[in-house]
């Protein structure tokens, strides 16, 4: 390890002085690197938001094993099914309680723009909690009161007034369907691409401010066990006992899981992010291969001179690849440095959870190392057939 040590040491950095020679060269194939990265970011950095924001719901939910009807495609597109089969699951040991749930997509007006935006309700019966999100137990008592319902204080748009009104302890109306609402406190779940916001109250007065809804219709039915039943083995004992079309069981595991798969393979945003960090990488290795090419016919001469003095070819291409390592590592600093920036700004603008995580940062920079080493191998072409014969 010390003889290793000692080496590269003494080993002349030929990669580093052939890119700093021309510093010019060296700062666009810094600046484009960086601009690669930044795009792989940015994508890479909304998709997870996608997963996180759309999935909030699915990991709120206070079940271990939840019922919706095969027809749902994804929390915005939920179908119903009859409440009887909560009452049916009661047959199967392990059962402890059942809850339903119900959720649908609404017009409301903005109670300080007075503008109409898309909101999800959500309403269950304030005698069980059905979901763990911050806020939520405190108004239990409040939303049994007709027409009173608490808002997300992560919702998107201008809510400041109505905020400051409700942390002071007042009371906000405003209108859904031209039926007059009362809005007592607030929660903190945040917006998605999907909905702007998120109101939540009994399932009574869910139905109210959804009159075509019937009390036998639910969106999702959760179902907690006894402590120390495992929730695969009755899943399975539901499946068998609740035999129908209209029902699909899942773990809380598989519930969190389909939401995510259907944003991942069969909404367009998700492909659209991949594409979007897929063009990124090739928009690296195009950059990063122009300027290793160029730079390795402009030093044709001093490789061919390096392979007659009895350098193999391994040696030049360290050497190259060399130059690719620099150029991954310093290209990935400002690329890296400038999101930070731009996660925080989008985050404002829109309260949609982008986070920098430790999963992104290294993705990104395992992917610029990858892109300047194909940058790299690709450049080498010409160096692996040069001749010292034909240079002199």
């Amino acid at each position: 390890m010390r003889g290793l040590i000692y080496e590269l040491r003494r080993r002349t950095p030929l990669g580093w002085l052939q890119l700093s020679r021309k510093k010019s060269r060296l700062l666009v194939a810094l600046l484009g690197i960086a601009f690669a990265d930044i795009l792989m970011f940015m994508q890479f950095g909304f998709q997870q938001a996608l997963y996180d924001s759309n999935t909030s719901i699915n990991r709120a939910v206070l079940a271990d094993i939840v019922l919706i009807s095969p027809l749902s495609r994804n929390m915005q597109n939920l179908s119903t099914f009859s409440r009887r089969r909560l009452f049916q699951a009661y047959d199967v040991p392990g059962v402890k309680s059942t809850q339903a749930l119900y959720i649908g997509l609404i017009t409301w007006k903005n109670p300080q723009t007075r503008k109409k935006v898309s909101v999800q309700v959500m309403g269950f019966n304030p005698d069980e909690l059905a979901l763990n999100i911050p806020g939520i137990d405190s108004h239990l008592e409040e939303i049994r009161l007709p027409d009173t319902f608490i808002f997300d204080r992560g919702s998107r748009g201008d809510y400041n007034e109505v905020f400051s009104q409700l942390e002071q302890g007042k009371i906000v109306t405003t209108e859904i369907e031209k039926r007059s609402i009362r809005v007592s406190g607030l929660f903190t779940l945040g917006a998605s691409f999907g909905y702007d916001g998120t109101l939540i109250s009994s399932d009574e007065n869910f139905l109210r401010i959804f009159p075509k809804r019937q009390v036998g219709g639910i969106n999702l039915g959760l179902i907690n066990l006894e402590p120390g039943y495992d929730p695969k083995q009755v899943a399975e004992a539901l499946k068998s006992h609740l035999i129908s079309e209209d029902i699909k069981v899942l773990t809380r595991e598989e519930f969190i899981q389909l939401e995510m798969e259907y944003w991942k393979k069969e909404s367009p945003i998700g492909f659209i992010f991949g594409l979007g960090a897929a063009m990124g990488f090739l928009v690296g290795v195009a950059l990063v291969y122009q300027v290793l090419s160029t730079d390795v016919n402009a030093h044709m001469r001093e490789y061919a001179t390096f392979k007659a003095m009895g350098y193999r070819n391994s040696f030049l291409l360290g050497v190259i690849f060399e130059e690719a390592m620099i150029l991954a590592i310093l290209g990935f600093i400002p690329g890296f440095i400038v999101p930070l920036g731009l996660y925080d700004l989008t985050r404002n603008a829109t309260t949609l959870p982008l986070y920098m995580t430790l999963n992104i940062v290294f993705l990104v920079l395992s992917l610029t190392i990858f892109m300047c080493i194909i940058s790299g191998a690709i450049a080498t072409r010409k160096l692996r057939s040069a001749d010292p014969a034909d240079m002199f």
